[in-house]
């Protein structure tokens, strides 16, 4: 993809997700009061409602959940990328995020599928974690 796309905005809840990505590192929140894994970035605990949250490196791996290739622009800064992969990977750790499938076999891609983690250079240092497949699924 190109730097031409936006970077992803911040917020205080997910500023130390950016900052990490920066890093190419994956980082997801940990609940220290209910011990539970999630994803997306927020200030509390969607399990328990506690505040008590750490931020922990996850491996970064997982599998393909669910997908859908996007053949029709939804805004013109994404135009010369269609066909693209839009997935629902499941981390190793547990939890779920949206994410594209990026590479040259990426269209190939199928549920089930295992993918690892990439940092896709949007700009002025931005990263954006994108997935890459690794191995066919089962």
């Amino acid at each position: 993809m190109s730097n031409q796309l936006p970077q992803p905005p911040a917020n205080a809840d997910s500023l130390p997700y950016w900052n990490a990505a920066r890093e190419e590192r994956l980082i997801i929140r940990k609940c220290n009061a209910c011990g539970q894994v999630h994803f997306m970035p927020r200030y509390l605990c969607p399990h328990c409602w506690s505040d008590q949250l750490e931020w922990v490196d996850a491996q970064g791996t997982g599998e393909v959940h669910s997908f859908t290739v996007i053949r029709r622009a939804s805004d013109p800064a994404f135009a010369s990328q269609v066909p693209y992969v839009v997935a629902l990977i499941e981390l190793d750790e547990g939890v779920r995020m949206m994410s594209n499938i990026v590479g040259s076999d990426a269209l190939n891609v199928e549920i089930g599928d295992r993918v690892s983690v990439t940092f896709e250079d949007r700009g002025e240092g931005a990263r954006l974690p994108q997935f890459q497949r690794t191995s066919k699924g089962n």
